[in-house]
């Protein structure tokens, strides 16, 4: 019998984005298996239910999908109630979370889920393609330079007008990942002049191809997996003394500097914002984690001594046709190779199936997620 795979509703309160749009539900059907989506699954990203007609079946509510589902595809972790939905012994992928998730996760375990925590998926280059931080940083880096161009005070470009020149806006973009490089490139196809700091030396080269001026503090926090390791108070103190200049005259700074289960490092501290122009702006990409600036409420967006404060959560919902596409690719790259006659067959030889694992066979088999259980 073929594996049964659905697509629920995502019930999270402002979360647009749906785990599989229908180009790639057909692929999967396409591989044998049965595609259940529960209907109306799509709508807030503008995938009405008729358009997963070729080959999937459409389920009228999440209970009557999940008593049918061997497998089951989420972006957001599942609330406990859905956790009591899922079979027992069935098979999870989302972004799980499970620092912020301990109960569900002790569900998971105790219900015998296999899950996969899609953000755990290790960075290496045969991963790629399945890198749901990376494709959903894609999307968040284009917005929020969007969003800092829109509440910044002045225009972003240069610009030759009758009433004179009006110079371009300088903007600091803090962290060159993926979200931080796509900000680069967007706000310089704006017309800003960018500058941008990363602890890692490495980001020099990506950042400079992309026309903006790296800002060299003198400080390195090279680390492995591609992220940066956490820096010590002496380094701290060196790092936010030359970013502290380079601030005070930015129109505009972006900040998306995070550590993967783990608060988001402060570097933007209150005294550097009171040092910005009146009529600056910044958008802290790390509000969802606690925020790289200390001013940041997530969720808010307000003035602090002229200075605008913007702490946005969820960035890739709010371009959900593209974020939903390119999270289903994820998906289908990460799952496709397992299923061989429309069954999955999970080859825990793989390293990428067994370090994106959260539970299995009634165990958390994420180490550092076992340790805070």
């Amino acid at each position: 019998m073929p594996a049964r795979m659905a697509v629920p509703k995502e019930i999270v309160s402002g979360e647009r984005r749906v785990a599989l749009d229908p180009t790639m539900a057909e692929r999967f059907v396409k591989l044998g298996v049965e595609m259940l989506v529960e209907k109306g699954a799509g709508l807030s990203a503008f995938f009405p239910d008729e358009t997963y007609s070729k080959g999937s079946r459409l389920i009228d509510d999440a209970k009557a999908l999940y008593a049918e589902a061997d497998v089951v595809f989420k972006v957001q972790a599942p609330t406990l109630e859905e956790v009591e939905l899922l079979r027992e012994g069935s098979t999870l992928l989302a972004v799980l979370q499970p620092h912020r998730n301990l109960e569900m996760v002790k569900r998971l375990r105790d219900k015998k889920i296999t899950s996969f925590a899609m953000e755990l998926i290790p960075r290496i280059s045969r991963a790629q393609s399945m890198d749901v931080l990376s494709s959903q940083a894609a999307v968040a880096g284009y917005k929020v330079a969007l969003l800092a161009a829109n509440l910044c005070s002045g225009f972003f470009p240069m610009l030759t007008t009758a009433a004179g020149t009006i110079r371009p806006s300088k903007v600091v973009i803090v962290g060159a990942g993926v979200a931080g490089l796509q900000a680069i490139a967007t706000c310089r196809r704006l017309g800003a002049m960018v500058e941008a700091y990363d602890v890692r030396p490495a980001a020099r080269q990506e950042i400079e191809s992309l026309g903006a001026k790296m800002i060299d503090t003198g400080v390195s926090a090279a680390s492995e997996g591609g992220y940066a390791r956490e820096l010590t108070a002496e380094e701290k103190q060196k790092q936010a003394d030359v970013l502290a200049k380079h601030i005070a005259a930015a129109n505009a700074v972006i900040t998306t500097a995070a550590i993967p289960g783990r608060a988001a490092p402060k570097i933007v501290t209150a005294a550097m914002v009171e040092g910005m122009k009146r009529g600056a702006v910044i958008v802290d990409l790390a509000a969802e984690s606690g925020g790289n600036c200390e001013l940041t409420r997530p969720g808010e967006t307000y003035e602090h001594n002229g200075v605008v404060v913007a702490g946005p959560l969820n960035i890739p919902s709010s371009f959900p046709v593209p974020a939903s596409e390119m999270y289903a690719k994820n998906l289908f790259n990460f799952l496709s190779p397992m299923i061989k006659d429309g069954n999955l067959n999970l080859d825990w030889n793989d390293e990428v199936i067994a370090k994106s694992a959260l539970t299995r066979d009634g165990q958390i088999v994420h180490e550092p997620t076992s340790k805070l259980v």
